[in-house]
């Protein structure tokens, strides 16, 4: 039985998954709660597979290694997702990457992943990396989108169109939350729609 992929997204009610320089939003739009970092950290503590494109994973480093100790980069579930094992699928980067963990493997994601999912004995989850994630949407490899919806909308600054230039899909439900009384968590099952 091949493994579920799931593509995890935070974004604003609008679709964005982040915010350019001009917003003053800062992590999670300024909308985290303790329920909301609580229920993270539960849904990052099964046992389970990173997979992230490479551009994701350079920000990743990135934002580790030039945060302050007390920045929301830091927040415990955070940490668990990035100590999880981890394959980057990447034609620029090269291992090793520091981490006894994570491999990268070069290739399309398309493939990457098709294979990741026949071999793996845990579930894989993506945070984030919305190109690779679209491709693998419409290549109907992904099992789960869980999107998580921040009570903002960013039109002015808003960066980062989760499914910008992604195919159709329709979506059955499978799951809703809300979180701390104000941030939406959905997760559902996309079909390609044809």
């Amino acid at each position: 039985m091949a493994a579920t992929y799931t593509f995890d997204v935070f974004t604003s009610l609008d679709g964005f998954g982040s915010c350019s320089g001009d917003g003053d939003w800062g992590g999670y739009w300024g909308k985290q709660g303790p329920e909301l970092l609580e229920h993270r950290l539960a849904v990052y503590g099964a046992e389970q597979r990173m997979v992230f494109g490479a551009n994701t994973y350079r920000q990743f480093v990135e934002m580790l290694a030039t945060s302050s100790a007390d920045s929301e980069v830091f927040d415990p579930w955070v940490t668990r997702m990035w100590n999880l094992p981890t394959t980057v699928v990447s034609r620029t980067l090269e291992g090793p990457l520091g981490r006894p963990d994570a491999t990268v493997v070069s290739g399309d994601a398309v493939d990457v992943v098709a294979r990741l999912k026949e071999e793996s004995t845990v579930p894989l989850r993506s945070h984030g990396s919305l190109s690779m994630n679209r491709a693998l949407m419409a290549a109907g490899l992904v099992d789960r989108v869980h999107v998580t919806v921040f009570p903002v909308i960013t039109g002015r600054t808003g960066t980062d169109p989760i499914f910008q230039g992604a195919a159709d899909f329709d979506l059955e439900l499978l799951e809703t939350r809300t979180l701390d009384g104000r941030t939406q968590e959905l997760i559902y099952r996309p079909t390609l729609h044809i």
